[in-house]
């Protein structure tokens, strides 16, 4: 049987192109080779399938009949194998997804979501945690990390840069004389994040500062930073995205809005062992093309 159908998709394509060369031609295959087929599907049948003549060839009644079974033949096999490549580029499979918790309010979640919407068969464990997380010992697939990377080891992308405010509660604000530039600010009290240094980057138009500082509080979460900043304990450097909703509404207020803090870039990082066709890869490309938009 499997000789047979092989000979039966000689035979359609040979009608397809009017001429055994022809068939040859699309086929890969010699004329003689061609005929064969042809010659061997006729004697399988005891029928002959097609008239020939030096120049063309054409149908028999039991050609007809044969060729338009062997199209429907083709055409199933034809779309099985185009469903078994679409099921073939379907992602499925678990990745885990390492995050700041800053970010959890973004639109990386509308982009992480998207991507869970796109792929059905994907199982993505989400972390979301301002502490510093080892990639190969927590076995995360890819990390979203703020600011400069210390491991050489392991493989990065730039995705985008994450401004970000300096914000107090407005009483304690009020019980300071107002500063005119950063470097007032080095008495302030600062709530930092614990892996972050006491250190912070200003510009405004062509001018630069940066003001050093010590800080009695200092947590692994922005969440917490962001609380302690509403109950008067300090200023603190946070996303703009964590803050925006508490500056519209008065809770918190910028201090020095005319001056810019530094926006750390955030990177993609993954092990420089991955494949490339993997889903930590695929996520990659999926959140660059989304940030395109």
């Amino acid at each position: 049987m499997p000789d047979q159908l092989r000979s039966m998709a000689v035979f359609a394509r040979t009608v397809q192109t009017g001429s055994f060369r022809g068939a040859a031609k699309a086929l890969g295959l010699s004329p003689s080779v061609v005929s064969h087929h042809v010659s061997q599907l006729e004697a399988s049948l005891d029928a002959v399938l097609l008239y020939r003549t030096t120049r063309r060839i054409a149908l028999t009644p039991e050609g007809e009949r044969l060729y338009a079974a062997a199209q429907e033949m083709l055409s199933a096999a034809e779309g099985g194998l185009q469903q078994l490549a679409q099921h073939a580029k379907a992602l499925s499979g678990r990745l885990t997804v390492a995050a700041p918790a800053a970010l959890a309010g973004s639109r990386l979640i509308d982009d992480l979501a998207s991507f869970a919407l796109a792929h059905p068969r994907v199982s993505l464990a989400l972390t979301f945690s301002d502490a510093p997380v080892d990639l190969i010992g927590a076995g995360v697939d890819v990390a979203i990390r703020a600011g400069s990377l210390r491991d050489s080891s392991l493989k990065s992308k730039k995705l985008f840069s994450m401004p970000r405010a300096l914000v107090a509660s407005p009483g304690y604000v009020a019980r300071r004389p107002p500063p005119k530039r950063p470097a007032d600010l080095a008495g302030w009290e600062w709530i930092r994040l614990s892996s972050r240094p006491g250190k912070a980057a200003f510009t405004s138009g062509d001018r630069e500062e940066t003001v050093e500082f010590h800080s009695r509080l200092t947590s692994d979460s922005a969440e917490a930073m962001l609380q302690l900043a509403r109950r008067g304990l300090g200023v603190a450097m946070l996303p703009v995205s964590v803050v925006e909703a508490d500056l519209r509404s008065g809770r918190l207020v910028e201090v020095l809005p005319e001056w810019r803090l530094e926006a750390p870039s955030v990177y993609a990082v993954w092990p420089a062992n991955a494949r490339r066709s993997g889903l930590g890869m695929r996520l990659i490309a999926f959140l660059e093309e989304r940030l395109r938009t």
